[in-house]
């Protein structure tokens, strides 16, 4: 069984791991929050979409839902466009980290096009070995690969 599905974690654990743990549960001062077992101030997700439901719905100012929510105003606008744009789903934090090859900008993509033999096979050790001896960056030759299939396309 995945230990993403394992009944002996606690809420807490799942919620930390999954990246929906509200770091700041103290800050959250809805009444419906405090000693309920269906709302739960350290689930980031929940609290993000009932602060979003109190301005649209219960019509309560944004400060006031900020404040009540225990985060900021901009922290609201950002959380009701990624709400508008995904639904609950753009609740969700994203995932810390790069979002892409971050060692390989134009400069290095353009060497390693320019090394490509048409009709040949891609040799991806070949080609880390050169960007490091010409580059000094350490490339994975996986990473090597990946790059070349989206630029390739």
């Amino acid at each position: 069984m995945s230990a993403k599905y394992d009944s002996k974690r606690s809420k807490t654990e799942t919620l930390i791991e999954e990246g929906t743990w509200n770091p700041a549960p103290d800050k959250v001062r809805d009444p419906k929050f405090c000693g309920s077992e269906f709302f739960d101030p350290q689930d980031a997700v929940q609290v993000k979409y009932e602060m979003l439901r109190r301005v649209s719905v219960d019509k309560v100012s944004v400060t006031e839902a900020a404040s009540e929510y225990g985060v900021s105003r901009p922290t609201y606008y950002q959380a009701k466009a990624n709400f508008d744009m995904a639904g609950i789903a753009g609740l969700v934090p994203s995932k810390p980290g790069p979002r892409g090859p971050h060692k390989i900008d134009g400069e290095v993509l353009a060497f390693l096009h320019a090394r490509l033999a048409p009709g040949k096979p891609v040799r991806a050790r070949e080609l880390a070995k050169l960007v490091r001896n010409e580059f000094d960056i350490k490339l994975h030759p996986r990473t090597i690969e990946r790059v070349l299939k989206k630029t390739l396309r």
